[in-house]
């Protein structure tokens, strides 16, 4: 798993998108299905039957193994259909040290950001009560303020689908005490920068799903555990879930151990999450097909309801799309159409547990994975993908038609060559680090494009053609991806069927990696060859007893000069180390660990900064000292470029902002 796909891990904290890389844990959604042509339909008659003997062949064989190559200690699998549990099966191991298998009845996961499904159907509860409208100000539900921005309020339809425009937020999502995870608290702490118009720009976020969850606990006059509880729980009789944390002493024993990997062995501490409402949830399987149930049902669980049809139509009807014709968000869901298939669910992780669910609604078909493992590199996203797509092509095959590669291919391959920046991102504490994840678009010499972020499940780049004006089609593959430009062309966007939840917004040259990158390497060397030089040459003069013929005030910014290379370098080593061990234990990020080490490495920033201005002033004055050799004044001069290159990108990147909101 690279750094990006870490850290969304941990950013989305159980509920917590589509991780790229750079930053994006758990509460992070993984969506799993790519975007489908809708002209494209082509029925293929080779369907297995959808039974729970040919499912039990299926499942079995493919699990098991899935688990053994991943180094997954255990999962679970269930599958619904016209209102009943078709299969439900347990793979692997809930616990190691006992080696007590998985229970699809008892078996508790915490479900990460699935929990959200459940937060959203609370808010349409009291939308069909009329105690909540999906269009007013969420300030007018409050008893704090998110401060205002871009002439526009935030509505409940913007949190919903995720458009509300706030930055992403990591810090305190997997506090380390109980004490941590009070709802009001949390949300009044973290209140996010907005950086885009609400209802504009799809970015996934935790903090508005907490938002969502402390609403319904306002005008419900019930806390949210309870509200959940009361209204969703025992009406759909799901006796082995919960969003209390820690777990109630009844459920507790039930909880699978979480692992890194099956191999590793060390099962890891509870995990904490904020906020609860984004993937506080733990839950059972078969409680979870419950749920699927109800969902497929449109509203109804056997003689009991929690959601009207017309309340359940419009949770499940498309609200936004990054463009036309990709996958988008209902309200809460986001879209999973594949294989012909009108499909909505959701993705949920945590570090250790991964789960995902997926609504196929017009054959009324859930399907329901969890598993207790990271696995090997991250092994677990590629089988919860692996696994949706192979249930898919056995019992929905479809083939894709052979659409023509559009006339414009070459050219506008050309045109959305660049770097890409996700809309989930942090940018008051954090851009540099998101920047490390942007994707890079590359033209091929056959006219079809590569994505640095998008590979197959051995890491190949994974190669798209255009079938339509800005519209690409995986080769050999039916996911899709559109660029968006402006009313003057201008390539604004991409945005990707395989995951709804973030779209690339295209960066300038100079906030790109593929440009500040190697600046920065070079400028860095440049500084620390500098600093080698000085001290080898002060020995040198030393040993020889032969002293630089400076006068005083040359002696001094010389000095400063020094001390300023050193400010600059490790600024630039200090961030680097930063990132380093984000990705080494992303912990030290959501707990709040790194703030100290930020303040100092932004007080660095500041006398990196003064340190410049000392390199230029004493390059000034070398190079008119008639005392200086030629070699000496170019190398002043060369060593003050990159100072001054190296100062630019501490101001770009926000290195001196003091600004620990993340």
């Amino acid at each position: 798993m690279n750094l990006l796909t870490k850290l969304a891990a941990t950013f989305a904290l159980a509920c917590t998108a589509s991780g790229t890389a750079v930053a994006q844990a758990p509460l992070q959604p993984t969506p799993a299905a790519a975007a489908v042509d809708a002209t494209a339909a082509m029925p293929n008659a080779a369907a297995a039957p959808l039974t729970e003997s040919d499912l039990s062949t299926f499942f079995g064989g493919l699990v098991p193994y899935m688990l053994k190559r991943g180094d997954i200690a255990g999962g679970v699998v269930v599958v619904v259909k016209d209102g009943k549990v078709l299969f439900a099966e347990g793979y692997g191991h809930a616990d190691l040290k006992t080696r007590a298998p998985v229970s699809t009845a008892t078996t508790l996961f915490r479900i990460g950001s699935v929990s959200k499904l459940f937060t959203w159907t609370a808010v349409m509860q009291l939308v069909q009560a009329g105690k909540l409208n999906l269009d007013r100000d969420i300030n007018a539900y409050l008893d704090f303020r998110i401060p205002p921005a871009f002439g526009k309020p935030i509505t409940l339809r913007d949190l919903m689908t995720h458009t509300p425009g706030f930055e992403d937020t990591a810090r305190d999502l997997l506090p380390a005490t109980p004490a941590g995870t009070n709802l009001e608290r949390y949300l009044k702490a973290h209140v996010p920068a907005r950086i885009f118009p609400p209802g504009k720009i799809v970015a996934y976020s935790n903090y508005g799903a907490g938002l969502a969850g402390y609403i319904v606990q306002r005008v419900s006059g019930e806390p949210f555990d309870d509200y959940i509880r009361q209204h969703i729980l025992q009406p759909l009789d799901m006796q082995h879930s919960t969003f209390a944390q820690p777990l109630p002493a009844n459920l507790a024993p039930l909880l699978a151990k979480g692992y890194a990997s099956a191999s590793d062995g060390v099962a890891k501490p509870f995990e904490l999450a904020n906020p609860a409402p984004a993937g506080a949830m733990t839950s059972s399987a078969l409680d979870m097909a419950n749920f699927m149930i109800a969902q497929l049902q449109d509203g109804r669980f056997g003689d009991t309801r929690i959601l009207s049809r017309a309340t359940a139509e419009l949770m499940h009807s498309p609200q936004y799309t990054a463009a036309p014709g990709l996958n988008g968000f209902d309200l809460g869901f986001y879209q999973e159409n594949r294989n012909g298939q009108r499909i909505i669910g959701h993705g949920g992780d945590t570090i250790v547990f991964h789960t995902d669910l997926h609504l196929l609604l017009d054959a009324d078909v859930g399907l329901f994975v969890a598993f207790n493992s990271e696995g090997r590199n991250g092994a677990v996203n590629d089988v919860r993908s692996a696994i949706f797509h192979a249930f898919l092509d056995r019992y929905f095959p479809y083939r894709a038609p052979p659409l023509p590669t559009a006339t414009t291919a070459r050219a506008d391959a050309a045109r959305v060559t660049g770097w890409y920046e996700s809309s989930r991102r942090n940018q008051s504490a954090l851009s540099l680090l998101y920047l490390l994840g942007a994707q890079h678009v590359v033209a091929q010499a056959d006219g079809t494009l590569t994505i640095s972020g998008m590979t197959d499940a051995a890491g190949a780049p994974l190669h798209w053609r255009e079938i339509g004006p800005l519209r690409y089609r995986q080769v050999h593959g039916q996911s899709l991806v559109e660029f968006v430009a402006d009313a003057h062309g201008r390539i604004r966007y991409f945005a990707s069927g395989e995951d709804p939840t973030e779209l690339y917004q295209r960066l300038p040259a100079s906030h790109s990696l593929g440009t500040f990158g190697p600046l920065v390497l070079i400028a860095t060397l440049v500084i620390l060859v500098a600093l080698l030089t000085w001290i080898a040459g002060g020995w040198m003069h030393r040993h020889y007893r032969q002293p630089l013929a400076l006068t005083s005030g040359q002696r001094h910014a010389r000095l400063l000069s020094r001390l300023g290379a050193v400010a600059l370098a490790l600024v630039v080593l200090g961030w680097l180390a930063l990132i380093v061990t984000i990705s080494v234990d992303v912990l030290l990020l959501v707990r709040g660990g790194l703030v100290p080490w930020m303040y100092l490495l932004y007080a660095l920033g500041v006398l990196a900064l003064i340190g410049t201005l000392a390199i230029v002033a004493n390059a000034v004055q070398a190079w008119f000292s008639p005392r200086r050799g030629r070699w000496t004044r170019a190398g002043e001069i060369l060593l003050s470029l990159a100072a001054i290159y190296l100062a630019w990108f501490i101001v770009a990147m926000r290195l001196v902002s003091f600004n620990v909101h993340f």
